[in-house]
């Protein structure tokens, strides 16, 4: 149906995009807005990251109708991705607080909207992805420098970030937070997790090109983003920080195993020996470490089982549709079923959080879209011959899995500086998948 409709419009306007300055330029545009969505999410407001994702998918519209031979392409994950938003749409309307849950909504149109408008430009632009993939891996290295001169300034908490109180002083972490609004150490940590691939693929890439210099640069960026991650003490992102190392080294055996064994497994040893070297003498790295498998012990670990247990019972209550989406949303109808002091903005997983806000179709349509992708993604990176190709989709893939596992324990996966990298991520798999 939208290809009819696409194909009746180009040919309307053919003649007013061939005489056009502006609809010649589109894909610049596009290209323009697609950057400053990535740029401004470093330093500005939810609402004006937001605005400018959305004049990303006005301009891809205007495109669509306008530029013969535009369309969207269909793949099997993203029939799943439909499904969702359907059952999201239909969460929408069955909520007892539709205005709040409209909120949630929109922000959800924006966000797939952008990945729409994403895939559809290196649909026609692939050998732009270096470009996309470099001005995330710029803003990722930016924050990591802010982050590291904020340890040695000893930032004050802006909140209470850790539970202090059965720690030693020379134990209490100063948490870094970065420039990202609002001002939280777990939304840079799952930042990094998101965004620290793409300076690893980068340094792949530039590699495989031969221009060392700028892969040593990327390299190095990357693990001072690694680094910074630590200083944030966001836990979660640390488990995802292993994700991405152990998918690092999985996938580099695919070339150096065969022929570069010892090495392989020199780098590997001396990965983890300096892990090992860190948790030993950084007392405070240790202790945040450590609290991990406090449980109830620690204080934000047990503000998080209560908060799933509140929200486990909000979804034994509304399984089918949800109670709608949207953090405002949740927080209303969390008040009827909260424990007395442990308010909560969020489920603190990503995936009680769909069943919670959208029900437990939504649950298994997301899901079903995530497994389809990986699987075809893991697939491809194990057969192709590519080796940009394998760069780009190991990029996609480690960002996307690494997300995962950090949502099982936050939910700043829902921030739109973590949103956007997301959906680019899944749109460069969708094109290295073509």
């Amino acid at each position: 149906m939208f290809s009819n409709l696409f194909l009746y419009t180009q040919e309307k306007s053919d003649y007013l995009y061939k005489n056009s300055l502006f609809l010649q330029n589109i894909d610049k545009l596009i290209f323009l807005t697609i950057i400053g969505v990535f740029v401004t999410s470093t330093f500005l407001s939810s609402d004006v990251i937001g605005f400018i994702a959305l004049i990303t998918l006005f301009l891809t519209v205007v495109k669509l109708l306008t530029k013969r031979g535009s369309g969207i392409q269909i793949d099997s994950f993203d029939l799943w991705l439909l499904a969702y938003f359907m059952i999201v749409i239909i969460s929408l309307f069955g909520s007892t607080l539709f205005h709040l849950s409209l909120k949630g909504f929109l922000k959800t149109l924006t966000y797939l909207g952008f990945y729409v408008s994403i895939a559809n430009y290196l649909n026609d632009n692939k050998k732009h992805i270096p470009y996309i993939l470099g001005a995330i891996g710029f803003c990722v290295s930016i924050e990591s420098i802010v982050g590291f001169m904020q340890n040695f300034a000893q930032v004050s908490e802006i909140s209470t970030w850790q539970d202090v109180s059965n720690l030693n002083p020379e134990e209490i972490m100063t948490r870094v937070y970065g420039t990202l609004k609002p001002l939280n150490p777990n939304l840079l940590g799952g930042y990094f997790v998101a965004g620290i691939p793409a300076l690893f693929g980068l340094a792949a890439y530039n590699f495989t090109n031969k221009n060392y210099r700028y892969s040593a640069g990327w390299l190095l960026f990357a693990l001072l983003s690694c680094v910074t991650l630590f200083l944030t003490g966001c836990r979660g992102s640390y488990i995802g920080l292993m994700i991405i190392f152990l998918g690092i080294f999985a996938i580099s055996a695919k070339y150096l195993w065969r022929n570069f064994k010892k090495i392989y497994l020199s780098v590997i040893s001396a990965c983890v020996g300096l892990m090992t070297l860190a948790l030993l003498t950084i007392s405070s790295l240790r202790a945040r470490v450590f609290s991990i498998f406090a449980m109830r012990q620690d204080s934000s670990n047990s503000f998080r089982f209560n908060v799933y247990h509140s929200s486990l019972e909000m979804f034994k209550d509304n399984w089918l549709l949800g109670i709608g989406i949207g953090n405002q949303n949740f927080r209303e109808i969390y008040g009827l079923y909260m424990k007395t002091g442990f308010d909560a903005l969020s489920a603190y997983n990503i995936f009680l959080e769909i069943a919670v806000e959208s029900g437990i179709f939504a649950l298994i349509t997301f899901l079903g879209f995530l497994i389809s992708l990986l699987k075809k993604s893991i697939t491809k990176i194990i057969k192709s011959q590519n080796i940009h190709q394998v760069i780009f989709l190991s990029v996609a893939v480690l960002s996307i899995s690494a997300l995962m596992i950090h949502g099982f324990v936050d939910t700043v996966f829902f921030r739109p500086q973590i949103q956007f990298i997301f959906w680019t991520m899944v749109a460069i798999a969708k094109n290295e998948l073509v």
